[in-house]
């Protein structure tokens, strides 16, 4: 099935951190004809056997360290493998040059040297990362386990995207009262568009929570894997290419 493009892109608001010592490192892997950068962190508990792996869709101006950096510590407590790409354009993520391709490629490269949980494989992005994960998640739902964003809605365009949702994804949903780039009205409609194709979708409004995510990026953090640790497939991962018109 053919799709059109989409290009999702969202102001920064917050610097980028250094990276953490020794512990996140920084790779690279091929997909589409390209060497592509990521971020990687590896805990020590992830050698005891089959880990989660949360794959993260950084906000516009970013790269793929940011929100690695943020989960790190909490990672190392849960036993959970962190992989942050950075999109083909920092400003933005594209449904042709950082689709569903692209982000298969990531975790197959990751799974041949790390011990990951197949079907325990998520996505967690945020603002213009968070867009690009519900999209996604509608188009793999069968590959990914589950989906967790942070400030995003998807424009009304995209609704027909759930169409595609061979499995009724577990999706979730945080945003700010006060978000200036995401309004509860625009983020409500997307839960509504997507609960009424049967899709499950868990939305929390943080009241007085601006579109910030680092700030509070320890108790969202948190909260975001509470929703996610108990999500897994119940048959192998599928993974479905989808073609996109150019």
């Amino acid at each position: 099935m053919k799709a059109a493009i989409l290009v999702v892109a969202l102001s920064a608001a917050v610097a980028a951190p250094a990276a953490g010592a020794d512990k996140i490192t920084k790779k690279v892997f091929s997909s589409e004809g390209w060497t592509r950068p990521y971020y990687l962190y590896v805990p020590e508990r992830a050698g005891a056997g089959p880990s989660p792996l949360i794959v993260f869709l950084h906000g516009s101006g970013r790269n793929g360290l940011i929100l690695v950096d943020k989960w790190k510590d909490l990672a190392k407590k849960e036993g959970i493998i962190l992989a942050g790409p950075d999109s083909k354009d920092s400003q933005e993520w594209n449904t042709i040059g950082d689709g569903p391709d692209v982000l298969h490629d990531l975790v197959e490269t990751i799974s041949k040297q790390h011990p990951v949980d197949p079907k325990r494989v998520y996505l967690f992005g945020h603002s213009a990362g968070a867009i690009h994960g519900l999209m996604m998640s509608l188009l793999e739902s069968e590959y990914f386990a589950a989906v967790a964003v942070h400030a995003g809605a998807l424009p009304p365009d995209t609704y027909s995207y759930a169409d595609r949702a061979t499995r009724k994804i577990p999706l979730a949903i945080w945003v700010g009262t006060n978000d200036r780039f995401f309004s509860l009205a625009a983020v409500r409609a997307t839960r509504d568009a997507l609960v009424a194709k049967g899709l499950p979708v868990e939305l929390t409004e943080i009241k007085g929570h601006t579109h910030d995510y680092y700030s509070r990026s320890s108790e969202i953090n948190k909260a975001v894997w509470a929703f996610l640790k108990d999500k897994a497939l119940t048959k192998a991962p599928r993974f479905e290419k989808i073609a996109f018109i150019k």
